[in-house]
C-alpha cells in the first residue's frame, strides 16, 4: 500500500491552513472541506474520486468480449444486443444509485444536523435530525472485511427514555474516511454540541 504525504493549502473554519490529503479505508485519496458559517454552524464535505474512465472501459470491454465469444459460437445477434443493453443500464444504475461524489454534514448548534449525499448523476439525498433528538456524536468502531474500521455516527435519543439510545445514524458511509479525518470532524462537532 502506497502512503501519500502530500500537503495542500485548504480553507477550514474561516481561515487558511495547511492540511494533509486524507485517505479512505482502502487507501484512496479523499478530500475534506470544512466551512465555518458561524460559531455554531459548520459544514464538512468529504469528496471521493470521480468515476474512473479506465475502470468503466475495462468492465464494458469485458462484457462485450464475452458477448462476442458467445455470439461467435451461437451466431445469435440477441446476445450482442443484450450485452450492450445490460452494460448501458448497469452504468446508469451505478451512476444514479451507487456512486456518491460527496457527502456533507451540516451542524447547526441550535437547530440540528443535516446529512446529505450527492450522487454522480446529480441526484441528492438529504436527511435532518433535530438537535433535541441528538444524544451525542461519537466515533464508533466496527469489523469490516476482517479488519476494524472507525466511523462517525449520531446517537439518537429514545423518545420514551431520554437516557437510552433509539438508533445510530452512521455518517460518511460511502467515502469511509480514516480515523485522522474523523477526529477532525468529531472535535469540531463536539465544540458546537458543548455550546448548546
Amino acid at each position: 500500500m502506497l502512503v501519500y504525504s502530500v500537503w495542500i493549502t485548504r480553507r477550514c473554519f474561516g481561515f487558511i491552513m495547511e492540511d494533509e490529503i486524507f485517505t479512505d479505508i482502502n487507501g484512496k485519496v479523499i478530500s475534506l472541506d470544512c466551512q465555518s458559517h458561524s460559531s455554531l454552524c459548520r459544514e464538512f464535505t468529504v469528496s471521493s474520486p470521480k468515476v474512473s474512465i479506465s475502470r468503466v472501459m475495462v468492465c464494458t470491454c469485458s462484457v462485450w468480449l464475452f458477448a462476442y465469444v458467445v455470439f461467435f459460437f451461437t451466431e445469435n445477434t440477441a446476445v450482442l444486443s443484450s450485452a450492450i443493453l445490460i452494460t448501458l443500464v448497469g452504468m446508469m444504475l451505478h451512476i444514479h444509485f451507487v456512486k456518491i461524489d460527496h457527502e456533507s454534514l451540516l451542524v447547526i448548534g441550535s437547530l440540528g444536523v443535516q446529512v446529505s449525499s450527492s450522487y454522480a448523476s446529480g441526484r441528492e439525498s438529504t436527511s435532518f435530525i433535530e438537535m433535541s433528538k441528538i444524544k451525542d456524536i461519537v466515533i464508533n468502531e466496527a469489523i469490516y472485511m476482517h479488519r476494524i474500521i472507525y466511523y462517525l455516527c449520531i446517537l439518537v435519543k429514545d423518545t420514551s427514555d431520554p437516557d437510552a439510545i433509539s438508533s445510530v445514524v452512521p455518517l460518511f458511509q460511502s467515502s469511509k474516511p480514516r480515523l485522522d479525518c474523523l477526529v477532525k470532524v468529531y472535535k469540531s462537532c463536539q465544540e458546537i454540541l458543548s455550546k448548546c
